[in-house]
Protein backbone atom coordinates (compact mmCIF):
# COMPACT_ATOMS: atom_id res chain seq x y z
CA UNK A 1 0.00 0.00 0.00
CA UNK A 2 1.29 3.28 -1.27
CA UNK A 3 0.82 6.26 1.28
CA UNK A 4 -0.11 9.99 -0.48
CA UNK A 5 2.33 12.14 0.56
CA UNK A 6 1.83 16.30 -0.65
CA UNK A 7 4.98 18.78 -1.16
CA UNK A 8 4.40 20.25 2.46
CA UNK A 9 5.35 17.00 3.90
CA UNK A 10 8.13 16.28 1.81
CA UNK A 11 9.63 19.39 2.29
CA UNK A 12 9.12 18.89 6.17
CA UNK A 13 10.74 15.76 5.53
CA UNK A 14 13.71 17.29 3.46
CA UNK A 15 14.36 20.04 6.46
CA UNK A 16 13.82 17.63 9.08
CA UNK A 17 16.61 15.44 7.41
CA UNK A 18 18.98 18.44 7.32
CA UNK A 19 18.89 19.36 10.02
CA UNK A 20 19.96 15.86 11.54
CA UNK A 21 22.37 15.59 8.89
CA UNK A 22 23.83 19.55 10.54
CA UNK A 23 23.55 18.20 13.79
CA UNK A 24 24.89 14.91 13.60
CA UNK A 25 29.05 14.47 14.31
CA UNK A 26 30.00 13.47 10.66
CA UNK A 27 30.30 15.60 7.45
CA UNK A 28 28.09 18.45 5.99
CA UNK A 29 27.55 17.87 2.39
CA UNK A 30 26.54 21.19 0.14
CA UNK A 31 23.41 20.84 -2.31
CA UNK A 32 25.70 19.89 -5.04
CA UNK A 33 27.88 17.27 -2.92
CA UNK A 34 25.18 15.60 -1.42
CA UNK A 35 23.40 15.64 -5.53
CA UNK A 36 26.57 14.31 -6.87
CA UNK A 37 26.54 11.48 -4.19
CA UNK A 38 23.05 10.60 -4.49
CA UNK A 39 23.64 10.65 -8.39
CA UNK A 40 26.98 8.02 -7.98
CA UNK A 41 24.73 5.62 -5.48
CA UNK A 42 21.14 5.54 -6.52
CA UNK A 43 22.04 5.65 -10.74
CA UNK A 44 23.17 2.81 -12.30
CA UNK A 45 26.97 3.30 -13.45
CA UNK A 46 29.57 3.56 -14.52
CA UNK A 47 29.97 7.07 -13.46
CA UNK A 48 32.26 9.55 -14.92
CA UNK A 49 33.16 13.22 -14.67
CA UNK A 50 31.37 14.35 -17.77
CA UNK A 51 28.39 11.93 -17.36
CA UNK A 52 27.63 13.11 -14.39
CA UNK A 53 28.30 16.91 -15.23
CA UNK A 54 25.76 16.31 -18.06
CA UNK A 55 23.14 14.49 -15.89
CA UNK A 56 23.09 17.13 -13.35
CA UNK A 57 23.70 19.99 -15.55
CA UNK A 58 26.86 21.46 -14.20
CA UNK A 59 30.14 22.16 -14.70
CA UNK A 60 32.99 19.56 -15.08
CA UNK A 61 35.02 21.29 -12.97
CA UNK A 62 31.86 21.84 -10.19
CA UNK A 63 31.72 17.63 -10.24
CA UNK A 64 35.24 18.03 -10.09
CA UNK A 65 35.12 20.25 -6.98
CA UNK A 66 32.11 18.15 -5.06
CA UNK A 67 34.54 14.94 -6.11
CA UNK A 68 36.76 16.13 -3.81
CA UNK A 69 35.20 17.01 -1.35
CA UNK A 70 33.52 13.53 -1.33
CA UNK A 71 36.60 11.93 -2.04
CA UNK A 72 38.09 13.41 1.37
CA UNK A 73 35.22 12.25 3.47
CA UNK A 74 36.01 8.75 1.38
CA UNK A 75 32.34 8.56 0.19
CA UNK A 76 33.19 7.91 -3.00
CA UNK A 77 36.51 7.70 -4.62
CA UNK A 78 37.73 8.34 -8.67
CA UNK A 79 39.92 6.25 -10.81
CA UNK A 80 41.26 6.31 -14.25
CA UNK A 81 38.86 4.12 -16.41
CA UNK A 82 41.48 1.35 -18.31
CA UNK A 83 39.27 1.48 -21.14
CA UNK A 84 40.00 5.16 -21.93
CA UNK A 85 42.64 6.67 -20.12
CA UNK A 86 41.24 9.93 -20.90
CA UNK A 87 38.06 8.98 -18.88
CA UNK A 88 37.77 9.30 -14.74
CA UNK A 89 35.52 6.67 -13.21
CA UNK A 90 33.20 7.51 -9.91
CA UNK A 91 33.74 4.57 -7.66
CA UNK A 92 31.09 4.05 -4.54
CA UNK A 93 32.97 2.78 -1.55
CA UNK A 94 32.20 1.39 2.14
CA UNK A 95 31.85 4.18 4.15
CA UNK A 96 29.33 6.13 1.20
CA UNK A 97 27.38 2.82 1.23
CA UNK A 98 27.09 3.27 5.37
CA UNK A 99 26.29 6.71 5.07
CA UNK A 100 23.88 6.19 2.44
CA UNK A 101 22.03 3.41 4.87
CA UNK A 102 22.18 6.35 7.81
CA UNK A 103 20.42 8.77 5.82
CA UNK A 104 17.85 6.72 4.67
CA UNK A 105 17.15 5.65 8.52
CA UNK A 106 17.59 9.76 9.40
CA UNK A 107 14.83 10.27 5.96
CA UNK A 108 12.77 7.63 7.39
CA UNK A 109 12.45 8.86 11.01
CA UNK A 110 11.78 12.32 9.74
CA UNK A 111 9.02 11.40 7.60
CA UNK A 112 7.64 8.80 10.85
CA UNK A 113 7.50 12.18 12.58
CA UNK A 114 6.10 14.38 10.19
CA UNK A 115 3.43 11.89 9.44
CA UNK A 116 2.00 12.27 12.94
CA UNK A 117 2.20 15.71 12.56
CA UNK A 118 -1.08 18.03 11.51
CA UNK A 119 -0.70 19.87 8.32
CA UNK A 120 -0.14 23.75 8.48
CA UNK A 121 -3.34 25.81 7.40
CA UNK A 122 -2.62 27.62 4.59
CA UNK A 123 -4.02 31.39 4.40
CA UNK A 124 -6.91 31.39 2.32
CA UNK A 125 -6.59 32.70 -1.18
CA UNK A 126 -7.75 36.23 -0.30
CA UNK A 127 -5.46 36.33 1.71
CA UNK A 128 -2.22 35.67 -0.16
CA UNK A 129 -3.33 38.57 -2.68
CA UNK A 130 -3.99 40.67 0.22
CA UNK A 131 -0.76 40.03 1.66
CA UNK A 132 0.59 40.21 -2.45
CA UNK A 133 -0.93 43.71 -2.80
CA UNK A 134 0.41 45.18 0.41
CA UNK A 135 3.74 43.30 0.06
Amino acid sequence: MSIQTNPDQLVGVLRDTIVALVRRDGPDLSARQLGVFLTVYLSPGPHTVRGLAHELNVSKPAITRALDRLGELDLARRKVDPMDRRSVLVQRTLKGSVFLRDLRQTMAEAEGIIAEMPLPELPARDELAEARRYG
